[in-house]
């Protein structure tokens, strides 16, 4: 069985209008979501698929360096193949993060091939589901938070994730209303990022120290990347009071900033998203120093099912005590509430994934185990620039993302 072709493909939703979040401190703005799909094709017909950064980088990457060096390779082991590939190519982390995706593709028609699903072919499955947080909120005010925990809660989901920017004040009422609205046998987390990317009115050491305390006493799963994630010493200064627990890890810049974050005991939670930060090769690595450190890990999805869907995979091979939740995007639709519409990030798959009680049921058919709608790639079409645009109000400044 050889690899016959490798295909990325670049997709887009845009919204009707721009979505505009003020915040304390600034404005962002949303103009569309971005996706990738990676279809991977090989000499008996087989197709496999893996999702992808949505970036123009990381296909001028895949199609300009992967796809040559794989095309007419024989597909048995796909351990083998990116060891032979890293050697060839002396891949730095931005090229050895997109092949990490596309081996994702690679997994998926190894398993077809077998009949086996992907989780056996990368450690073997501990059991058949991981625990979701349905991950929503986005800069509103405090009841608004309240009544999209409820509403999360009332989907089946146990957990409910929400990004705070009103203000130290509102963001503490926005716990209190939501621990009320959802009682106390529901897991509250609150991803602060914003703190930090507010120009003069970030928040300060000492804000943060109190909120972190205040916070705790609504007893909140965890707090995330309240400082910028480059400052260990930071986490680890404020870990050491035992406040709240508290995640790191989605923007890690590669293995050594997660080994120094695991081994430093940096944060609670350790958080990697499967496509984007080094795919099932290095999550397998970092899951075992996870163990040894007695901490936990919780994937971060912030894409499409198919991402979802790849990183349980990869999940339920360890057990929860270690690899102890999974994110799953909320997207608003006209009958749920949610972030925003994304209906690519659903249409992606024809059958919608399985969800019982909170829990993502992970399939044991061959591959992925799930069939992917190409159709999308035709009713989806790419838009080049940002998908998202930040203002700050002191010093007055702006900045995008792509």
């Amino acid at each position: 069985m050889k690899i016959a072709s490798v295909r990325s493909f670049l997709l887009s939703y845009p919204f009707p209008k721009p979505i505009r979040l003020p915040s304390y401190g600034g404005e962002r703005t949303i103009y569309k979501r971005d996706a990738m799909i990676i279809r991977v094709e090989t000499d008996n017909g087989l197709v496999g698929y893996a999702p992808g950064p949505g970036s123009e980088r990381a296909q001028e990457l895949i199609q300009g360096m992967i796809e040559p060096f794989l095309r007419d390779r024989a597909l048995a082991d796909p351990d083998a193949l990116r060891i032979h590939f890293f050697q060839a190519s002396g891949a730095d982390t931005e090229l050895a993060r997109a092949y990490c995706s596309v081996e994702i593709a690679l997994y998926d028609i190894t398993g077809k091939a077998h009949g086996a699903p992907v989780s056996e072919l990368i450690g073997g499955r501990e059991r058949d589901h991981i625990r979701l947080y349905g991950s929503a909120g986005m800069y509103m005010p405090p009841e608004g938070f309240a009544a999209e925990a409820a509403a999360i809660a009332e989907l089946g989901f146990t957990a409910y994730k929400m990004r705070p920017a009103l203000g130290p004040e509102g963001d503490l009422e926005a716990v209190r209303l939501m621990r009320r609205a959802v009682g106390a046998d529901f897991d509250l987390m609150v991803d602060a990022r914003t703190w930090w990317q507010m120009g003069s009115r970030n928040y300060s050491l000492e804000t943060i120290e109190k909120l972190a305390q205040e916070l705790g006493e609504h007893h909140i799963a965890w707090l995330e990347e309240p400082f910028p994630p480059r400052d260990h010493a930071a986490y680890h200064q404020l870990k050491e009071q035992d406040l709240v627990p508290l995640a790191s890890g989605e923007h890690e810049p590669d293995e050594e900033g997660y080994l120094d974050l695991i081994l430093g005991q940096a944060v609670d939670y350790i958080q990697m998203d499967v496509c984007c930060n080094g795919g099932y090769a290095m999550g397998r690595r970092l899951f075992r120093e996870i163990e040894h450190q007695d901490l936990r890990f919780a994937f971060h999805s912030h894409g499409t099912a198919l991402e979802v869907i790849a990183a349980a995979q990869l999940g339920v091979c360890w057990p929860e005590s270690v690899v102890e939740w999974l994110e799953y995007p909320c997207y608003s639709t006209p009958e749920r509430a949610g972030m925003y519409p994304f209906p690519l990030a659903a249409e992606v798959l024809k059958e919608p994934l399985r969800i019982d009680r909170g829990d993502l049921i992970v399939p044991r058919t061959p591959g992925l185990g799930v069939a992917v709608d190409e159709s999308v790639i035709e009713r989806y079409p790419w838009i080049p620039g940002p998908w998202l645009t930040v203002e700050t109000d002191s010093p007055a400044g702006s900045g995008a993302a792509s």
